[in-house]
């Protein structure tokens, strides 16, 4: 795939979808996406205006707009939003506190206005960072009021060398005055909107919680010789009115409230149930069974006694129960990590770490954690016959596997081509739809008998 054609597809990715509950989602990237061009335009544009009037100093402040923008882009399709937004505000505040100071100096023909956009600014903040710390979410916010007082209240000023004229500027305060008052009427709009359909999401998923209405798919790995050896369990919601929903779109908020807690429990408790009846058949009783661990989840003070007390009240094989961490857990109280998977380990409980080489995680970190998997992450194998570093990074991860003892499974395999590669260089277990797409358990239990019988 063509670098142009991987860059269209991540933005039809970033600006389409189809349900309703990736609302909220959808609308912060087209925000976020939308504020990073028009940073881009009006920093050429401002740019232009300015070097034909000499005013190289504002020119340098344009081209500080443009190279923000272009990052903010970069970063929302690579979805790093928090990333995304810190530059984002940082270079808004640079812009209006500059252009505050610099170009609009308050005079008795003409007050200053610039300072206005703090206003919306702050609502932005507040829908920005939802989702981040509470000191980051209204420490932002605070910093543009803040910075709105003092600008509203205070006449001092470095320089009167760049002011407009009080002309310009005094029909500029007028339609800035105007421009942000709109602006932030719409993000108030926006966020009450935003707050709405959370609110409704979560009775939703309280409901579906009282009323099970979730079920389990299973998505099958692949050994060498094309054997079954265990599924991946994917937790999918059976709205009543909108049909299967999947993961992306109440995982995150599930996360944020609390409510993954009873989730993950749910899960663990099916997936103890399905192994348990597995036990007494004799083609599926070697089958594992994977299960994403959250991080609330396992911070859990009783969650090894919850995990064991599973094993025993179904009387399965702790071997067959498959703990995923994600690189994101792991660099977090290192303590309480390694004390609780050794406490499961020592009872046969297996742990992977899944999308390995896309968080945080140190050598010193994966040395220290009784791991038995490491399973590659999509995004390196969907290129790992086109790029050079993709390539370097997955032969190099199946070596420290294997030189660690651990067994390496790739996920997101789409072709043979793909499979050939990682059988080639020593992964031994496979994951992806070139294999099979995530199922329900009836058509899981027929491709198993396919292909083990």
């Amino acid at each position: 795939m063509s670098a142009l054609s991987t860059f269209a597809k991540r933005v039809r990715q970033l600006w389409h979808g189809a349900d309703l509950a990736l609302v909220g989602q959808r609308r912060e990237r087209r925000m976020r996406m939308l504020a990073s061009l028009v940073m881009v335009v009006i920093g050429l544009l401002w740019g232009l205006f300015f070097s034909l009037n000499g005013y190289w100093a504002i020119v340098v402040m344009d081209g500080v707009i443009i190279l923000s923008g272009l990052a903010v882009f970069a970063l929302t399709l690579r979805g790093r939003g928090r990333s995304a937004n810190l530059i984002l505000f940082g270079a808004l505040i640079l812009v209006v506190v500059a252009s505050a100071l610099l170009l609009d100096p308050p005079t008795l023909a003409a007050p200053r206005a610039s300072h206005l956009y703090l206003l919306p600014m702050a609502v932005g903040a507040l829908m920005a960072f939802r989702d981040d710390p509470l000191w980051l979410r209204y420490g932002v916010a605070l910093f543009c009021l803040l910075l709105f007082v003092g600008l509203a209240a205070s006449v001092w000023r470095p320089t009167d060398a760049h002011a407009l004229p009080d002309e310009v500027r005094v029909v500029g305060s007028w339609v800035q005055g105007g421009v942000a008052m709109v602006l932030f009427f719409v993000l108030l709009h926006i966020l009450q909107t935003d707050t709405a359909e959370r609110s409704e999401l979560d009775s939703d998923l309280r409901a579906a919680l009282r009323e099970r209405q979730f079920v389990l798919y299973y998505q099958p790995q692949l050994n060498a010789a094309n054997r079954v050896i265990g599924a991946e369990l994917l937790i999918r919601w059976q709205h009543p009115q909108r049909g299967l929903v999947g993961p992306g779109e109440f995982i995150d908020h599930a996360e944020n409230t609390g409510l993954i807690i009873p989730l993950g429990q749910w899960v663990l408790e099916q997936t103890a149930a399905q192994l348990r009846h597995w036990s007494d058949e004799p083609l599926f009783r070697d089958i594992g069974l994977a299960v994403s661990i959250s991080q609330k989840q396992f911070r859990q003070p009783g969650f090894v006694a919850e995990i064991l007390a599973l094993i025993e009240r179904h009387g399965i094989a702790a071997q067959r129960l498959e703990l995923e961490l994600t690189e994101t857990l792991i660099v977090h109280d290192m303590e309480d990590l390694t004390r609780k998977m050794n406490a499961l380990v020592e009872h046969g409980v297996r742990f992977s770490l899944d999308d390995f080489g896309t968080g945080f995680s140190s050598l010193s970190h994966l040395k220290r954690l009784p791991l038995s998997k490491l399973k590659i992450d999509r995004s390196f194998i969907c290129d790992v016959l086109t790029d050079a570093n993709s390539e370097t990074i997955v032969r190099t991860v199946i070596a420290l596997g294997q030189s660690m003892g651990m067994t390496v499974i790739a996920e997101g395999v789409e072709t043979e081509a793909q499979r050939r590669f990682l059988a080639d260089n020593g992964c031994s277990q496979f994951q992806g739809y070139l294999l099979g797409r995530p199922m329900p358990l009836a058509d899981f239990c027929a491709f198993v008998q396919r292909h083990n019988a």
